[in-house]
């Protein structure tokens, strides 16, 4: 006995729409071809750029953060003081002293900074006292801080120099203490960097699972927090 076959064509079927699939925050025409692979690629070049300086600043930022409120007693600095004899004759101004210590002391002095106070009177017990022109001399790197105090007329100068251990050394490279332009420069590159991995890896993330929800919820949740503890700590 001979059956008719069913050739009625069955419809093809729509890939259903994944609803976590894809780059939330791209549009459909940029989450594909040119402009994806240039913006992995810029991800993962400007990471690659930042990653040594990265783990520098990471840890001394740790330690930075905890200086005021739950102290990680690590980085320190070393202090010790003098007094040196004023050669004959005395310095005339802030800059000839200052070249003068550099000599003395091996440093050198061409970064240091000068500053003058000139003399005034001050009253004390109801009385008239008139104070002398004193002069501040600071050289600052990141393994030494040393400050001179001169007041005109004296015969010597107070030398104060803190010597900072490994890890306070590396804390003052984080603010750029004593650094000069270059490293200044060298650093932007690294925060725009940053700024750039935050844009890049933001739009990279949304290609993991998760809801537009999900992803609001993570971004904004650490700038409310972020926010609360800064107003707590201006209104305290």
């Amino acid at each position: 006995m001979n059956t008719t076959a069913d050739t009625t064509a069955t419809p093809a079927r729509r890939p259903q729409h994944k609803p976590n699939g894809g780059y939330l925050f791209l549009p459909h025409s940029l989450s594909r071809g040119a402009f994806l692979k240039w913006l992995r690629r810029t991800h993962a070049w400007f990471g690659l750029w930042g990653a040594s300086l990265g783990l520098l600043f990471g840890f001394t930022g740790i330690l930075l953060n905890h200086r005021d409120v739950m102290k990680i007693p690590i980085g320190r600095m070393e202090p010790r003081e003098i007094q040196l004899a004023l050669p004959d004759p005395r310095p005339a101004d802030p800059k000839a002293l200052a070249a003068w210590l550099g000599q003395a002391l091996s440093v050198d002095t061409h970064l240091a900074r000068i500053r003058r106070e000139p003399a005034r009177t001050l009253i004390w017990h109801d009385q008239p006292v008139q104070q002398p022109a004193s002069w501040q001399i600071n050289i600052r790197n990141p393994q030494h801080l040393l400050s001179a105090d001169y007041w005109e007329g004296n015969a010597f100068v107070t030398v104060k120099q803190s010597d900072a251990n490994l890890l306070q050394t590396l804390n003052n490279l984080h603010k750029g203490t004593g650094m000069g332009v270059g490293w200044v420069l060298l650093i932007d590159t690294l925060a725009g960097g940053l700024i750039l991995l935050s844009l890049t890896g933001t739009l990279l993330w949304t290609r993991l699972h998760g809801s537009r929800l999900a992803a609001a919820g993570l971004g904004f949740g650490s700038l409310t927090l972020a926010t609360f503890f800064i107003l707590q700590a201006i209104g305290g």
